[in-house]
């Protein structure tokens, strides 16, 4: 059983029923697979969803899949964990947005595997990394 954090790249193509990694995410969650999000990811995955030409059809998707998801709550060890991730990381010449840290943050309290395109992640040490997307 693998344990993901989907981050918005991954979820909002998800939302495409016809997309490639649609019919992979379902057969990952028939062997039991557990898939995660933050309010955060859903800010910006409904942001993007409903600024498109087929945001009604989009929301009705998103009905469709919302309940394959776990949320995750942050908290203060998380917003502590994501600064001291930034701080560590701006030492090392490397930026991270404060809600990309804060999704590391979650990944590695969790011990998940973040799906993702996002190569700012790259620079997180010990955070696995997937794309299911390339």
């Amino acid at each position: 059983m693998e344990r993901y954090l989907v981050d918005t790249n991954h979820l909002g193509r998800l939302i495409d029923a016809r997309h490639p990694v649609r019919s992979r995410f379902h057969s990952s969650l028939a062997v039991g697979d557990v898939f995660y999000i933050l309010l955060l990811i859903i800010t910006e995955t409904v942001a993007g969803l409903s600024i498109l030409p087929r945001a009604t059809r989009n929301w009705a998707e998103w009905d469709v899949l919302r309940p394959s998801f776990a949320l995750l709550d942050l908290d203060e060890g998380d917003a502590i964990g994501a600064a001291r991730l930034q701080v560590a990381l701006r030492r090392r010449g490397r930026q991270l947005a404060t809600v990309d840290a804060l999704i590391a943050a979650v990944a590695l309290r969790n011990d998940l595997t973040l799906l993702t395109t996002d190569g700012d992640f790259s620079y997180v040490p010990a955070l696995r990394l997937e794309s299911w997307l390339r």
